[in-house]
């Protein structure tokens, strides 16, 4: 056996030589939550990668401890993608600054009070910059949610580093941008009210708008007639959006929308349970509201959704502004709570609204889930909060109405929104296909697996304007706030489109573990000496008794 020692020594050389070359990263990632894994989507996206990806770091200089571990993740996130594909980072510089410029990035301002009690400014650019084949992609690292406090944003941040930079290098590698549809003719809200919309969606999409159904005029008379509908003009879109209608679908266009669905189309409705007047409301300070009639009860029904014709109010809304003065000639504005413009939260429990804020709404239709047994799977994604109340209809909404009772607002978490995916039923299985109808096919009557989303209001994806300026979605023109309403529809018709999984990255979580502060300052001498004494501590002790051991065991 002596012999052939040799032999195996080489052997075992070659077998670690083989390794170091072959072997580019070998981890074992011991963590409860994998802080330090890739899903296989994301695997999967960076093995498609056939050219170096370059990623600039733009966060850097001098950080405080939250930025320091922010950009450590980074860094490690980055270290973990070019396992799998050939990556490179670089570190801020010259070119960096030029980079900053030429993208127009926003720079973060932190201000820190130190321990002699003065303030001390940062600037930081919490950035990355991702090039891929001649194409660059911004990637924003830090995620600043209304509501959160700074760890709490900085570990959220950490949650959604890997899904910010696959969701860069998805865009990057895309040969053919995905189209999806808004629905018009029907009422819905004109391009300046739908303007940052369309500028959130075209950053993913090429979006289109249009009518299902084109009229036409008679040649013989004047009378407006409706050219036939192909059952198949929906098919290439990625996803439709139906928003805040006011006038009843057709039975040709829920047809052309249900058989959509069954192809595996997937839709978000924002729908208005009730009919009101806002024009009214300003101008006389009360308007009724009544069950608005879109035709689609049945269809939603069908699919497991119902949209009730009533309104919420809740005691988490918006101020606005009220005159409170007697005199007509001076004014007096004083913002009161207007419970009809609720805040609504979000679930934690959905990759789409995951570390998301409140949302802002106005108008609120309550949804119920039916049908449980139909394999649906059903998602709350916007609640009201623990003092909500429901207003049924035939009702009236008053100005005046603005110390309402509280002892009446008893419901918690009305559901608001939800999402569905599973295989849906169709609305038109059992019926005969409606005149005006061109297809070369029977009616489908149950979907492959796809997805919905159902919103009870209309306001959520639309955006206000002010002296011909469109405002941001989800901007409160009165109080200044900005709140997540661009950021749910943004994930909202990802997670409709996502065929790769990637919105489940937002699900990841990261356990935030936080200091005392103040007892970490009131024993800092404490910990700083057991710090330092205890492991000498241990090692002389664990000496002593290995001298003891071998003097008691030599001295016989």
């Amino acid at each position: 056996m002596r012999k052939y020692t040799p032999y195996i020594f080489l052997l075992g050389l070659l077998l670690c030589l083989y390794g170091t070359l072959h072997v580019r990263s070998v981890r074992w990632d011991m963590t409860d939550d994998k802080r330090y894994s890739l899903s296989e989507a994301s695997k999967e996206l960076l093995r498609k990668s056939d050219a170096p990806i370059e990623v600039t770091l733009l966060l850097d200089g001098d950080l405080n401890a939250g930025f320091r571990r922010l950009k450590k993740a980074t860094e490690e996130t980055v270290a973990e993608m070019n396992v799998y594909a050939n990556l490179s980072l670089t570190l801020p510089s010259r070119e960096g600054t030029e980079l900053q410029d030429s993208l127009g990035l926003q720079p973060i301002i932190i201000h820190e009070r130190e321990q002699n009690g003065k303030t001390a400014q940062t600037t930081v650019y919490p950035y990355a910059i991702m090039q891929y084949k001649g194409k660059r992609s911004v990637v924003t690292l830090l995620k600043n949610t209304r509501g959160l406090s700074g760890e709490e944003n900085l570990n959220a941040s950490i949650e959604q580093l890997e899904f910010a930079f696959m969701e860069s290098l998805h865009l990057l590698q895309q040969t053919e941008t995905p189209r999806v549809a808004i629905i018009e003719g029907h009422g819905e809200p004109d391009e300046a009210h739908t303007y940052d919309l369309m500028s959130v969606l075209s950053k993913y999409y090429q979006v289109d708008r249009g009518c299902l159904v084109e009229s036409q005029k008679s040649k013989d008379r004047d009378e407006v007639a409706q050219r036939p509908i192909n059952v198949h003009i929906l098919d290439g879109y990625k996803a439709v959006l139906v928003l805040s209608p006011q006038t009843a679908f057709s039975e040709q266009e829920r047809f052309v929308i249900d058989q959509y669905i069954m192809r595996g189309g997937s839709v978000l409705w924002a729908l208005n349970g009730v009919q009101f007047s806002k024009d009214v409301l300003q101008r006389e300070g009360f308007t009724p509201i009544l069950p608005l009639e879109l035709g689609l009860t049945d269809m939603l029904f069908r699919y497991g959704i119902r949209v009730n014709p009533a309104l919420v109010q809740d005691v988490q809304c918006l101020p606005i502004p009220v005159n409170v003065s007697s005199d007509p000639e001076q004014p007096n504005l004083q913002p009161m709570p207007w419970t009809y413009a609720p805040l609504l939260l979000t679930s934690q429990g959905s990759p789409i609204t995951r570390n998301m804020g409140q949302v802002m709404s106005t108008f609120v239709s309550p949804l119920d889930a039916v049908g449980g047994e139909d394999g649906i799977e059903k998602r709350i994604l916007l609640a009201t909060s623990t003092a909500s109340r429901i207003t049924a209809t035939p009702g009236e909404v008053n100005l005046n109405d603005m110390n309402p009772d509280l002892s009446l607002f008893k419901y918690e978490y009305v559901p608001v929104a939800v999402s569905m995916e599973g295989s849906f039923a169709s609305a038109f299985a059992h019926r005969m296909m409606p005149e005006g109808i061109t297809s070369d096919e029977a009616v489908r009557k149950s979907s492959t697996r796809t997805r919905q989303i159902v919103i009870g209001s209309g306001s959520i994806p639309l955006n206000e304007t002010q002296k011909g300026q469109m405002l941001p979605m989800g901007y409160d023109r009165y109080s200044g706030m900005q709140f997540s309403n661009r950021d749910f529809i943004a994930n909202a018709v990802l997670w409709l489109t996502d065929s790769e999984g990637l919105i489940s990255l937002r699900e990841k979580s990261v356990a935030l573990r936080l200091l005392n502060d103040r007892r970490a300052h009131d024993k800092r001498l404490t910990v700083q000496l057991v710090s330092t004494i205890s492991p000498i501590a241990i090692l002389a002790i664990i000496g002593g008794l290995v001298v003891i051991i071998r003097k008691k065991k030599y001295e016989k």
